[in-house]
């Protein structure tokens, strides 16, 4: 059963679905639309709806408290935080451990400062290692490459611009994931749109880009 609808009436003719990344629902009707008719034009789009709620519970990181013991992604793999008390601030990897060190154990706030710098400064490396090697095929100039926090997406490019943005979560996913979508915004840069050719450009030079696609859309944070 849905959850999470709000149905606005307006003065429109055809009515209108969409999915906030928060989850919730907003359909448009016509002011005369009963809600029966209403709930009918929505039970008949329910498993799009699931699919997009599905789609943008994925970039909701689960919540965490930056305690000891509690499970850290880097590239894939998983390691177990520890939080140590220090008068120097940092972090490192340490075999399994990711150890990150700071003055207050109990300041939340410094803690995701810190850990967040540290996964730029991993992304940095790994992403833009990536990206010279894949524009080895698409030989295309990149005017610019930011790496970011995004709510929907693991990655956009503006083709007209040729600058390509990355969310910044990906540094948690495994590095043939993360190649995958930094392959795609690339081949953008080429096909714009997700035409056909874009997708026969894919398959081309990433003959399992599907099953890497796949891996993804199913990791966990």
């Amino acid at each position: 059963m849905l959850k999470s609808v709000k149905i606005i009436k307006k003065d429109i003719k055809n009515f209108s679905i969409k999915v906030k990344p928060s989850g919730e629902v907003i359909i448009n009707a016509p002011k005369d639309a009963s809600d029966e008719h209403i709930w009918f034009v929505l039970k008949k789009r329910e498993k799009w709806i699931i699919s997009k709620q599905e789609f943008f519970a994925k970039f909701k990181s689960r919540e965490k408290e930056l305690v000891s013991g509690e499970e850290m992604k880097y590239l894939g793999r998983s390691y177990r935080l520890k939080v140590n008390e220090s008068k120097e601030e940092f972090v490192r990897l340490n075999r399994g451990t990711l150890e990150l060190f700071v003055r207050d154990k109990n300041n939340f706030k410094k803690k995701q400062k810190l850990l967040d710098e540290w996964y730029k400064d991993k992304a940095l490396i790994c992403f833009f290692n990536i990206i010279n090697e894949f524009n080895k095929i698409v030989k295309r100039d990149i005017k610019n490459v930011r790496i970011r926090k995004m709510k929907t997406r693991w990655g956009s490019c503006n083709a007209a611009k040729s600058y390509i943005n990355l969310n910044l979560e990906l540094i948690k996913k495994p590095k043939k994931c993360v190649e995958y979508v930094i392959f795609h915004e690339l081949a953008h840069l080429i096909h714009p749109d997700h035409s056909k050719k874009f997708y026969e450009y894919l398959s081309v030079y990433m003959s399992d880009w599907q099953e890497r696609k796949r891996v993804l859309e199913n990791s966990l944070n």
